[in-house]
């Protein structure tokens, strides 16, 4: 099958596999609902409000995707993060970071700027191979707003543009 498509057509189905998932949760639901009746009919429904949730989700995540040609590997563990780049990288826990950045002249590609706790920053292209996982990094910082980061990933900034900083506690 994988000659029946073209490439492009294989990225995109690929990048949107997500929303394609949970439609075909929420049409499955739909015929159990209005088909059958009794359990079966309510598991159904509660098959398609599943679907439903999946594929808001999915949007959001296809919107995030941007590929997984550019340069590096990107990996998440036990929420910490490491970039193996072809000329630098770094490891950083999710929970010592304190500035989410994007850099839109970044070399070769946009990238994403992680600032820890110690000052140590990280450059990841966004088009980074696993750079789809940091989607999960961002949703868990305390007090951002995904919304904020897939605008500002669909219009590209001319300049460096803080999406995330960490509040820090004043002494006095």
């Amino acid at each position: 099958m994988a000659e029946f498509l073209r490439p492009e057509a294989r990225a995109l189905l690929w990048r949107w596999r997500d929303v394609l998932l949970g439609l075909a949760f929420v049409l499955l639901g739909l015929w159990w609902g209005l088909r059958s009746f009794g359990f079966v009919q309510w598991l159904g429904f509660g098959l398609m409000a599943f679907g439903v949730v999946w594929s808001v989700a999915g949007v959001q995540r296809a919107r995030f995707r941007q590929g997984g040609d550019g340069p590096g590997v990107v990996q998440v563990r036990e929420r910490r993060l490491a970039y193996f780049g072809p000329l630098d990288g770094g490891v950083m826990d999710v929970a010592d970071m304190t500035m989410l950045e994007l850099d839109p002249t970044g070399h070769p590609a946009p990238q994403w700027i992680l600032t820890g706790v110690g000052g140590q920053r990280i450059a990841i292209p966004i088009s980074a191979k696993g750079a789809e996982d940091l989607f999960d990094v961002f949703a868990a910082l305390p007090g951002i707003k995904t919304s904020a980061v897939l605008d500002v990933l669909s219009r590209t900034p001319d300049a460096r543009l803080i999406i995330w900083s960490r509040v820090r506690p004043l002494l006095h």
